[in-house]
């Protein structure tokens, strides 16, 4: 990730912004529903003509990948990356999804699911087999004052409307952690795109129990950049055939209590 920032100053951002994902999402899907006006979704193609409300094979093969990663769970993640990959996966992709891990889970399941890919690739190497290296990103990342405007930019985009809070009142420095290394770093970073990532956040909250509020925004941060009801559906039945019952009910419960409220 192309940063400039003193080391220091960029470690503690980053371990910071850890900790502070699971408060701004469940602020921001309070929030903005509360204090602005109702702002159109990016692309909310719900009920649009003409719009798949199916996941394609590739974007399938995303979900058991995150659940098992957040849940550490490495035998089940090293069978899910092998089919990720015989179904159009890339290793960047697979790289971009295990590093946004860290985010929602911690260094700890973000690392030991980045070795993880590294054995899979490895083995399937000496099998013979040649996996698509993917894409880097088509565009510097900013840094300095750029980088936290294009993070502000990035949260409103995907949250539908600037994101407020008492919490980043009285923390601010936690808003410009969140803006400039997870909205700024991170979702700068367009060789996966915000569906695909939203794909993996989704995927992932929804195998660890206890962050629902979390889940909850988003659901709704999901529609916004365009996926669908029904895509959001059937990853919530991929969850239930390919990782557990559990898990596949948390996210038919998030998506039920957002349509339920108009999403």
């Amino acid at each position: 990730m192309n940063n400039t920032a003193p080391a220091k100053q960029r470690s503690a951002a980053v371990i910071a912004s850890v900790l502070a994902m699971a408060l701004q999402s469940a602020v921001a899907a309070s929030e903005i529903e509360a204090t602005t006006t109702q702002a159109k979704p990016m692309a909310h193609t719900t009920h649009e003509s003409g719009v798949s409300q199916t996941l394609t094979a590739r974007q399938q093969a995303i979900v058991p990948i995150a659940a098992f990663a957040a849940t550490g769970d490495l035998p089940e993640l090293n069978n899910a990356l092998n089919q990720g990959l015989d179904a159009g996966l890339t290793i960047s992709d697979n790289k971009e999804i295990l590093s946004q891990l860290y985010a929602y889970a911690g260094f700890p399941r973000s690392l030991n699911a980045l070795n993880e890919l590294m054995r899979v690739l490895q083995a399937r190497k000496q099998r013979g087999m040649t996996d698509e290296i993917g894409q880097e990103p088509s565009k510097a990342i900013p840094t300095g004052k750029a980088l936290l405007e294009a993070g502000t930019a990035n949260q409103t985009k995907l949250s539908g409307a600037p994101v407020k809070s008492a919490l980043f009142d009285f923390a601010p420095a936690v808003d410009e952690y969140l803006k400039t290394h997870l909205f700024g770093d991170i979702f700068e970073r367009d060789n996966l795109d915000w569906r695909d990532r939203e794909l993996a956040t989704v995927a992932m909250l929804s195998a660890m129990p206890g962050v629902e509020p979390q889940l909850q925004a988003h659901i709704r941060i999901s529609m916004n950049v365009g996926l669908t009801a029904g895509q959001l559906q059937q990853l919530a039945q991929v969850l239930t055939d390919r990782v557990g019952t559990h898990s596949g009910q948390r996210a038919q419960e998030a998506l039920k209590q957002h349509l339920s409220r108009g999403g």
